[in-house]
């Protein structure tokens, strides 16, 4: 007798019942094991890397703690156990009023740099988010500031802000604005200014790139239901273009606002922190401890009050930015 052929929905129920019964599911304690042995994994793939990291930025920064510890007047940087060990470094810079003219310095510096940069920067990557004659051409020449060496461009602008054959005193003249040349980089009032411009022409590249690239991600879709909806190009941007790029506007502008904080291609060169210490910052003062006055451990102690500013405002700012991230 011949048996009836199976149906094949059937044959397929017994070999998955077959499979499911010789595979038994994980209990949470082997997904335990098994989470544990991929990170064990991943750490012991990054461990070369994290290593060489960790030493590049640990060994320089002991050696900076180290330094803002010892007493005396340090000639030897590799026998400093031959200095005793004191505070006196660090009660001498917190106890000195100028301090927190040189933190106040550099907090405008920072601000005057990160906020027109950023509005400029936020402007030119919208302009070159739309489609007009000559687009690729001129984006590479608005971001060739950034290529730029901060040294190039404070000499560049020397010679522009010059008191007696500057382009800008004959530009402001020219269209009346000034009547006499104005000696922006000797004079205290115009000091701040003058080392500002230049740092500004430098940094607001980097924020059209990041919000150019994040203006590219967002999809047509949602300006032309704006448009149907009757949304003027205010509204399109407060409620479509700027919560796209938030996120990324926040993190920007930490990043730039760190790294202008502790400037100094750009002051150095123009006016070395003068007129009567206008622009002396955290780290042209820092320079100036250390090699005019060479007072190496109060330059040491200054290094590491600048790195705990620059940390409690990055961990200010980062909770904004993770807020964003959600």
């Amino acid at each position: 007798m011949t048996t009836p052929p199976q149906h094949p929905q059937r044959r397929g129920l017994r070999k998955s019942a077959g499979r499911g019964a010789s595979t038994a599911p994980e209990t949470p304690a082997e997904l335990r094991r098994e989470h544990r042995r991929r990170n064990l994994f991943a750490y012991l793939t990054l461990s070369p890397t994290l290593a060489v990291v960790g030493l590049l930025m640990a060994y320089p920064l002991y050696v900076a703690i180290d330094l803002s510890l010892r007493g005396g007047q340090i000639s030897d940087l590799l026998n400093l156990e031959q200095n005793p060990l004191t505070l006196d470094n660090y009660g001498d810079i917190l106890t000195d009023p100028g301090l927190v003219n040189d933190i106040v310095r550099s907090m405008v510096y920072t601000l005057g740099v990160v906020l027109p940069a950023f509005a400029l920067g936020l402007g030119l990557a919208l302009l070159l988010n739309r489609a007009f004659p000559g687009r690729r051409i001129i984006r590479p020449l608005v971001l060739l500031p950034w290529a730029v060496p901060g040294v190039v461009v404070a000499a560049a602008f020397s010679w522009m802000l010059d008191a007696s054959y500057g382009v800008v005193n004959y530009l402001l003249r020219t269209v009346g604005i000034i009547d006499e040349n104005v000696a922006w980089l000797v004079d205290s009032n115009t000091a701040m200014f003058a080392v500002i411009l230049p740092t500004i022409w430098k940094y607001y590249p980097f924020f059209i790139l990041v919000l150019l690239a994040q203006l590219q991600s967002v999809p047509n879709e949602l300006y032309e239901a704006a448009r149907v909806d009757g949304a003027s190009p205010l509204r399109q941007f407060t409620h479509v273009t700027w919560p796209a790029i938030r996120t990324a506007s926040s993190l920007a502008i930490v990043i730039t606002g760190i790294g202008v904080f502790r400037e100094f291609d750009f002051i150095f060169p123009l006016t070395g922190g003068g007129p009567n210490d206008a622009t002396q910052t955290l780290a042209i003062r820092i320079y100036n401890e250390a090699f005019q006055f060479f007072e190496m451990g109060t330059a040491a102690a200054l290094g590491i009050v600048t790195m705990a500013i620059c940390g409690a405002l990055l961990k200010a700012a980062g909770r904004s930015v993770r807020r964003e991230f959600g």
